[in-house]
């Protein structure tokens, strides 16, 4: 009877450990020797060949817990889900938890920013770099930039060029014009179906007339395709990118926030970041 017990117990914990919600904390992460980072290829975080801001600061993370590096794929639309183990999608501001799924990953970072309806579901860092929503067009627009005074009055605006156009933007992101006050202008929204770095070169193809960006993937644009990009003005307030957690793995977030700290003290981030976005600082250089 008591040998049935311990095989029962055993049986158990298997069940525990490998079931589909099973978020495992920063002790086993360590036990078992492997750091698991959930990224979506995008802009120059995670660039798709190996590199990228993201994946650079996550290898680095996991070095200094003692454990190897893992990247794992997955998309905008599932990143949320693989690290929660839950199906979850956006309602404006509120996030919509659905039905259970595998965990994939430990933790999310690929120029993630922080929204009302993550904030739900989700655990962020100390920001890691200045993000805004952008209004951009290709250069042959008859669109014609605001004049800068200063936020309230720019995102105004830039709403009023919205009048009459479509906008290309894209489901379960941060530009998705549905998350926005200007949803409700007229204007006719079109969702793109391919990834976030495809959206600038899409409108050069002329499935729009202009689309969102956010900071990141416009700074990478502008560099990319050389006087083709036209930044008409911001729809959004400034925001930040952070990395996510799940909200019951609060010790592998303060794990991270203390490595991350560090590494802005020594100067080893700011160096990252201008590796992958030297124009960043042009715009924002007081944040790093």
């Amino acid at each position: 009877m008591k040998k049935n017990h311990v095989l029962l117990f055993a049986c158990l914990a298997t069940v525990l450990l490998f079931s589909p919600g099973h978020c495992r904390t920063l002790d086993e992460i360590r036990q078992e020797g492997v750091l698991r980072h959930l990224g979506v290829p995008y802009a120059n975080f995670v660039t798709g060949q190996g590199d990228g801001l993201s994946v650079e600061l996550i290898r680095r993370f996991a070095y200094s817990l003692g454990v190897r590096y893992e990247f794992v794929p997955t998309s905008w639309s599932n990143v949320i889900s693989d690290l929660t183990g839950q199906q979850v999608k956006p309602d404006g501001d509120q996030a919509i938890v659905g039905a259970v799924v595998p965990v994939r990953g430990d933790l999310i970072a690929n120029g993630l920013t922080v929204l009302p309806w993550r904030q739900q579901v989700l655990d962020f860092s100390d920001p890691i770099f200045p993000t805004q929503v952008w209004l951009v067009a290709g250069a042959n627009s008859a669109l014609q930039p605001i004049r800068p005074q200063n936020e309230g009055v720019d995102i105004a605006a830039t709403r009023r060029l919205l009048a009459g156009v479509n906008l290309l933007g894209k489901q379960n992101t941060c530009l998705d014009p549905a998350l926005y006050p200007f949803a409700r202008d007229n204007f006719r929204t079109v969702y793109f179906g391919g990834n976030l770095n495809e959206l600038f070169p899409a409108v050069l193809q002329g499935e729009a007339d202009c689309t969102l960006l956010d900071v990141p993937d416009a700074l990478v644009a502008i560099s990319r395709w050389p006087g083709q990009v036209k930044i008409l003005g911001p729809l959004s307030q400034q925001q930040n990118m952070a990395v996510g957690f799940r909200k019951d793995n609060p010790q592998l977030r303060q794990a991270f926030n203390d490595f991350y700290a560090e590494l802005r003290r020594s100067g080893v981030y700011r160096e990252l970041v201008r590796k992958y976005y030297p124009a960043v600082f042009d715009y924002y250089p007081d944040f790093f």
